[in-house]
């Protein structure tokens, strides 16, 4: 049994009825959303269509509809720019019965601000490891970054957390309030029935696959440097992606691919491999075992709480582990992955909410926005 398995609640990977869950107003405030390609967009925006199937009012505050920059070393993300008190008006006219604040960003920042200072309790999230991510991108020391971190989730009445490795590195940074939020596959999609994509055709095998944003945090240099034989391929964009293709031009590149056209990639591959060092879960490694593909990582948060030795390999040599993966038993890989539900990891993420008491709080139409 592996971590993760070990402090599931029984129904983790089971799918939850809607009728056991009351219909609620719920506020989603989150700096990353479309059109960017991530992980966290993608669970945030399933978890959206799975509330509102339940019956859910849910309202996303993103960066659409206001003014934006570009992140620094990272032009493809953009940085919501509001005026003041804007979030907060937003928020009042909303009037939720509770509030979640996805992101530490801009949008982030400004719903904090406006739920403390109106004495309303809120949820977080820890989606990223921004102390490691913005260490690679500065080469500033991951520590300089955790004061921000800890003062920014300190006040929330719960801070939802993908896997144990994840909750114990926050206790040991003295946050406390947490609670598991899982993350699921669409099944639909993600099978081993897709049919892999006209680009392998010509590929020689053994086919070993890395799927997201091309990005130095993504340590996919790691991959592509391993002397194991095979085409690695890739599939993702993102801005160290022509460095890459001209540092390795025996690697194939296949750019940005969705739905059962990416589950097509990960069901035709031999391998999939995951070389970040910097994610808290890894939402690809469960999407590729669903499609019956083995996964190949170093034993790091995400990869330890996710891959057993049934469905993958994890050693410090990547070329040991992806000959280990290459045996592993594909059924036993996707009857693996399909046990993550997105039903039951929206239901932890319900549960998980801080509903707003109205003993202790104006209503928010009534609400200063400061």
């Amino acid at each position: 049994m592996n971590r993760l398995s070990s402090i599931l609640p029984e129904t983790a990977h089971a799918a939850i009825a809607p009728s056991s869950i009351a219909p609620a107003s719920i506020a989603i405030v989150t700096d990353a959303w479309h059109p960017q390609t991530n992980g966290v967009v993608r669970t945030l925006s399933t978890t959206c269509d799975v509330l509102r199937g339940w019956g859910h009012e849910v309202t996303v505050i993103s960066p659409e509809g206001y003014p934006a920059i570009p992140a620094p070393t990272y032009p493809e993300i953009r940085l919501a720019l509001t005026a003041p008190g804007a979030v907060g008006r937003r928020l009042a006219s909303i009037a939720p019965e509770a509030v979640h604040i996805a992101t530490e960003g801009p949008l982030g920042f400004a719903a904090r601000r406006y739920c403390l200072r109106r004495k309303l309790p809120f949820t977080t999230a820890y989606h990223t490891q921004f102390p490691d991510y913005l260490a690679r991108r500065t080469g500033l020391p991951a520590r300089a970054f955790w004061p921000y971190i800890r003062w920014f989730h300190r006040p929330a009445q719960a801070i939802m957390v993908a896997t144990e490795t994840i909750r114990a590195q926050l206790r040991e940074q003295g946050l406390t309030q947490l609670i598991h939020w899982s993350r699921g596959v669409d099944l639909v999609s993600f099978s081993p029935q897709a049919p892999p994509p006209p680009e392998y055709a010509d590929i020689a095998g053994p086919i070993l696959l890395y799927v997201g944003r091309i990005a130095v945090e993504k340590n996919i240099e790691a991959f592509l440097a391993c002397d194991y034989p095979g085409t690695k391929v890739v599939v993702g964009d993102g801005p160290a992606r022509a460095g890459l293709e001209a540092k390795f031009p025996k690697a194939r590149f296949l750019g940005k691919k969705t739905g059962t056209a990416l589950a097509g990639c990960y069901a035709g591959a031999d391998v999939f491999v995951f070389p970040s060092r910097t994610d808290t879960f890894g939402l690809v490694m469960i999407e590729a075992l669903a499609c019956g593909t083995p996964v190949a990582a170093f034993p790091v948060a995400g990869p330890i709480d996710i891959v057993t030795p049934q469905v993958g390999a994890l050693s410090e040599d990547l070329a040991r582990a992806i000959d280990a993966a290459r045996y592993c038993d594909r059924t036993a890989c996707a009857a693996y992955g399909a046990s993550y539900s997105w039903e039951a990891a929206t239901h932890q993420f319900r549960s998980g909410l801080a509903a707003l008491e109205e003993e202790r709080s104006l209503p928010f139409a009534a609400a200063p926005a400061f």
